[in-house]
């Protein structure tokens, strides 16, 4: 561990600076686009009637450190990686969710950006389906997108402003989880098929004006606080990796990982001024279990949800589910999502990290200035 220590102390040093002064109310971008999943998804799924409850957010105590405490649909306490990226773009939050627009307004927020991202969805059509019964997946997404793009008609605007990813890691999870619904499809087959599916939508993008990405890659999914439980089940125990997570799913986000990287540096070359930021979430996963106190945090429960009961507080959070006292110190709100805290760290890597540890090539904050 001390090998590790000694690299990702440079990044502890930049965290105490300030990350920007936020200027007079000019934004760095015209507009955000976001698309993926629970990660980034601030509603969407409220206007899914067949979505299952488990797979929507807008119910105490979601959202209890959000404005007024209000349940919104984010799968946080407060807000998520989308908002707290958007808000050092000057925003100040995520854009609205596609299906609380109307034919009409949807039009008019084109110019300022829209979130099409959707819990529960994931880089293969049929991801989410089962577990959700019904989400808004990400060919919808990007169909939703592309259309809409065109009859606006603002390829301009569009090619400035930045497209916001966050996917692959419900994929990753059903894969896992339920391995014998995936009998036909050997590991690496399952992982070439997202990678594939994932350069079909950044084609779809490009092709309707999208110049600049920034990604958000799987992190170690066999830590969240659900996957934990699944590794220690005393009547059907699975193997763990060196973080008491489970490793099966940890080995499928680090074998994703740099397929991704490949594909986005191959396609970059294809596609005439593409530009990219490829966030490394493992490396900041790995980062936050060598270092838990950062400046301006102190994560001291790494492995437990805030919210919910049963081992690793992976029971689901729901009204009457236990709460934690101290959401600053947790890494993890639910079963499945970190805190608002945990996220907030990731968002200033993801938007202004010079290490090169964890985005790659450039940051965000050098991307949107090109």
């Amino acid at each position: 561990m001390a090998s590790h220590s000694g690299a990702f102390s440079l990044v502890a040093l930049c965290l105490l600076l300030e990350v920007v002064l936020r200027g007079a109310a000019e934004t760095l971008v015209p507009a955000v686009f976001v698309f993926g999943d629970s990660m980034v998804d601030i509603g969407n799924n409220n206007f899914i009637e067949k979505c299952d409850i488990g797979c929507k957010a807008n119910y105490p105590p979601f959202g209890i450190d959000y404005l007024n405490h209000t349940p919104t649909g984010r799968f946080s306490n407060g807000y998520n990686l989308a908002d707290q990226l958007a808000q050092l773009l000057h925003f100040d939050e995520s854009p609205p969710p596609f299906l609380s627009l109307s034919n009409a307004s949807v039009r008019t927020r084109m110019s300022m950006g829209v979130s099409f991202a959707s819990g529960g969805s994931g880089l293969l059509d049929a991801t989410g389906n089962g577990p959700c019964t019904q989400v808004f997946s990400m060919t919808e997404q990007v169909r939703n997108f592309t259309m809409l793009a065109r009859k606006w008609g603002r390829a301009d605007l569009i090619s400035k402003s930045l497209i916001f990813i966050s996917t692959g890691s419900n994929d990753l999870f059903e894969h896992t989880d339920f391995p014998d619904h995936n009998c036909n499809s050997n590991d690496t087959e399952f992982l070439q098929s997202l990678v594939a599916s994932y350069r079909s939508f950044l084609k779809d993008l490009y092709g309707a004006g999208a110049k600049k990405f920034s990604m958000v890659s799987p992190s170690l999914v066999g830590c969240c606080p659900s996957q934990r439980a699944i590794a220690h089940d005393p009547k059907n125990p699975r193997d763990i990796d060196d973080f008491g997570c489970l490793a099966a799913a940890n080995n499928l986000s680090r074998q994703l990982y740099p397929m991704i990287a490949t594909m986005l540096h191959d396609l970059s070359l294809e596609l005439p001024g593409m530009k990219y930021s490829l966030v490394d979430s493992i490396k900041i996963a790995e980062w936050v279990f060598y270092n838990t106190v950062i400046p301006n945090y102190d994560f001291t429960v790494l492995d437990w949800a805030c919210c919910g009961g049963g081992p690793f507080g992976a029971d689901g959070c729901n009204a009457s589910a236990t709460l934690c006292q101290n959401r600053s110190n947790h890494l993890f709100w639910d079963d499945y999502h970190p805190t608002t805290a945990a996220t907030g760290v990731a968002a200033k890597l993801i938007f202004n990290d010079t290490t090169g540890l964890f985005v790659h090539p450039i940051n965000v904050q050098q991307l949107v200035e090109m």
